[in-house]
């Protein structure tokens, strides 16, 4: 089996690909699709410090780590890794981190998401959520208003039973999207009426 690639190579290459730029001072870090995968993030990442958008997408990727130093950082990619859970990964940059894109993962629980105040846009689909009381967490985020959960056990559900989108709503009223489909005001008008989530779903709330 092929070693992984480390965060040392895959700066080293991407210097090489952009020879007028050091990835010190660069914005935008591309990394996704490494080959052979990066399978770990370390300290090595403090050396972006300019960096706003930082893609580590479709690797091999199992944890969330060494997002010291990155003062700047507004988006992380990490979409198509074998991520199970956030920790406190995401700590250092809970003050700056504005869009996550995590989906095709394998995270169960949003414990570690809640640090992200300024966070606007989470992307999670294809992850392995399947219990209201964690979506609730979602609360925690006043400034959320594009999230993407399909592909959830719990979306699923919910999707099947026609309720998904009315008690998000009620959930996140300050949600202008949700699975990539605006709201609108009937959903707002029906959410208004609604009692607390149905247990229904005993096994998922």
């Amino acid at each position: 089996m092929a070693k992984a690639t480390t965060l040392k190579d895959a700066f080293k290459k991407w210097e090489e690909a952009h020879p007028d730029q050091k990835i010190s001072e660069a914005k935008v870090v591309k990394l996704y699709y490494q080959m052979p995968p990066i399978d770990k993030m370390d300290s090595t990442l403090s050396q972006l410090v300019t960096c706003e958008h930082l893609a580590l997408s479709t690797n091999s990727i199992d944890r969330i780590a060494g997002l010291q130093g990155l003062p700047n950082l507004k988006i992380l990619s990490l979409g198509r890794n074998i991520i199970k859970e956030f920790r406190n990964g995401l700590d250092p940059v809970a003050g700056t981190l504005e869009q996550l894109w995590i989906s095709y993962n394998a995270i169960d629980k949003l414990t570690g998401l809640s640090v992200c105040k300024k966070l606007r846009v989470l992307y999670m689909s294809n992850n392995l959520l399947s219990k209201w009381s964690e979506i609730e967490k979602l609360q925690d985020l006043p400034a959320l208003e594009e999230v993407n959960l399909i592909g959830n056990p719990i979306q699923v559900q919910m999707t099947e039973a026609g309720d998904w989108r009315v008690h998000m709503v009620k959930l996140l009223p300050q949600m202008k999207k949700l699975d990539g489909v605006p709201g609108d005001d009937s959903e707002r008008e029906a959410a208004a009426a609604l009692y607390p989530v149905r247990c229904v779903y005993l096994s998922v709330c």
